[in-house]
């Protein structure tokens, strides 16, 4: 037997907003048995590592104390060493003053593997989010990045003050905004004109992200103003101006929003790209997770018996790959549905069913049990047999009319719904503290064990407080009523994308004092 050789990977995180990490960034997060993250990686990254995975945090602040570079070096050694695949994940790029460099020396000496992954630095996405260009064929034909970080009073420092002040480009300072009045100073005393455009960008490409300008006169007094702290990308030259024109980002409708999805994490992607091409910032805290029946019995007699049915009626786009790969798992294919009539619950449940080559027959124009009632009314269903392949737990309304109606109705579980673990510490205070604008539920499920993370129902609504409650359709907003919140947004129609739209018309157009119906309709 071999040991395997363990190899270090420098990966850049990008500048923030996670949809900039590189593809082989994800690749080495996936494939990585031990994870050293700091504060400017965003946490939401590490979505991408497997469950295994040690997750090490060497952040500066947030959590815990600072383990300084010496320790850090020694973490990469010590666990590639041991065979282990190693990412050390750095915000931006980690050789462009990330310190990547002497990390990397040292896994060298060590005579270790390693590769560096290259990610977009903030010096030119914090900018860009801005609508600062840091080059322009007529305004900037140079950049020059300078590190902030250390006293520019001090000759140890090493910039060239005299022809930093004299370059006609673009100057971009990193990790220099608790220098802000010492770097005004060292270029005005070099000859910089005041009136030199200054940006400030904070937490740049996410929506937290804040931006000051001014000038090299008044920018140390609006940054005072505005409480500007670190992390901050400065900016400086004629570039600046094109932001009035440029500003693409910041003038997006849920700009500086975060909204909490409780969507299973499988299904959690469709609603936070919604959310984020609105400008908005996706919080994923899945408060359900789909898992398969504890017994596929009764499925599995309703499969051996399709030909007697006449109906099949899916009520959920997640009772569909169950139903489908459990019919090939029993040696059956698509060709033992062909007698039977298949309804849909709606386009979204369509078109998971179209994946399989299969049509639905019925789909109702609204969304839900009693749209399906409705559109079965004008049908024939007194003696007909019904199969509804659904989860464990759901409303039985929909069984119960057909039922009624005369049909014979078998529901079988194709799965059940279970509560994910949640960091619910975290969440409460990101509740407490306004870190959360929007909360979405896209199920009463969703609603329910978000509920139940909260101690008792007076927590529950003093960690909510004035956050904005979205609900994609009545009886979702119905449970949640029922739990005592206040809705405040309701979807036109049961789909993530209507949801997403109506999230975006409440924060554009905010309605006080009206109802989720009056929102909706």
């Amino acid at each position: 037997m071999t040991t395997r050789a363990g190899i270090v990977y420098l990966v850049g995180a990008g500048p923030g907003d996670p949809k900039l990490l590189t593809i082989r960034g994800k690749e080495c997060l996936e494939q990585a048995d031990v994870v050293l993250y700091d504060y400017l990686a965003n946490e939401a990254l590490l979505q991408h590592v497997s469950p295994g995975a040690e997750r090490l945090y060497v952040g500066r602040r947030g959590r815990g104390q600072y383990r300084d570079q010496a320790e850090i070096n020694r973490l990469l050694i010590d666990h590639a060493q041991a065979g282990k695949r190693v990412v050390r994940l750095k915000g931006g790029d980690p050789f462009v003053f990330g310190r990547g460099g002497e990390e990397a020396e040292a896994v060298a000496a060590a005579g270790l593997e390693f590769e560096v992954v290259p990610g977009v630095t903030a010096a030119v996405a914090a900018p860009a989010y801005a609508g600062i260009p840091v080059t322009h064929r007529t305004m900037a034909s140079t950049v020059t990045f300078v590190t902030g970080h250390e006293d520019p009073t001090k000759d140890r420092s090493g910039v060239e003050w005299p022809r930093l002040a004299t370059v006609h480009g673009t100057l971009v300072f990193l990790m220099g905004m608790t220098n802000l009045p010492k770097i005004v100073q060292c270029l005005r005393a070099e000859g910089k004109e005041g009136t030199t455009p200054v940006a400030l960008i904070r937490w740049g490409t996410r929506a937290s992200q804040r931006t000051v300008v001014g000038s090299l006169d008044d920018i140390v007094e609006k940054a005072a103003a505005a409480h500007m702290e670190p992390p901050t990308v400065i900016v400086v030259g004629e570039v600046v101006r094109l932001r009035e024109q440029l500003n693409w980002f910041e003038r997006r409708p849920l700009f500086g929003k975060r909204i909490l999805v409780t969507r299973p994490k499988p299904q959690a992607a469709e609603f936070s790209d919604l959310i984020a091409a609105q400008g908005g910032e996706p919080v994923e805290c899945p408060t359900i997770e789909i898992v398969p029946p504890e017994d596929w019995a009764p499925l599995d007699r309703a499969l051996a018996r399709l030909s007697t049915y006449n109906w099949l009626i899916f009520t959920s786009v997640n009772g569909v790959a169950p139903f489908m790969t459990r019919l090939l798992e029993t040696q059956r294919d698509v060709r033992a549905l062909s007698g039977l009539t298949i309804c849909c619950i709606g386009p979204r449940t369509a078109e998971a069913l179209a994946a399989y080559g299969l049509r639905a027959d019925v789909i109702p124009e609204q969304f839900q049990a009693e749209g399906m009632l409705e559109v079965l009314a004008a049908r024939q269903m007194r003696g007909a047999r019904v199969l509804i392949p659904r989860a464990l737990v759901a409303r039985e309304l929909l069984p119960d009319q057909l039922r009624t109606r005369g049909a014979d109705v078998d529901v079988v579980p194709v799965y059940r719904t279970i509560r994910p673990a949640v960091e619910t510490d975290r969440l409460m205070e990101q509740l407490r503290t306004g870190g959360i604008d929007v909360i979405s539920f896209t199920s009463s499920s969703t609603v329910r064990n978000f509920v139940e993370l909260f101690p008792t129902k007076d927590e529950l609504l003093r960690s909510v407080g004035k956050t904005t409650v979205a609900c994609i359709g009545p009886i979702t907003a119905a449970t949640a009523r029922e739990a005592g919140l206040t809705v405040q947004v309701m979807a036109r129609e049961n789909t993530v994308p209507a949801l997403a739209d109506a999230i975006v018309e409440f924060v554009v157009n905010p309605i006080d004092g009206r109802t989720a119906s009056a929102v909706s309709h």
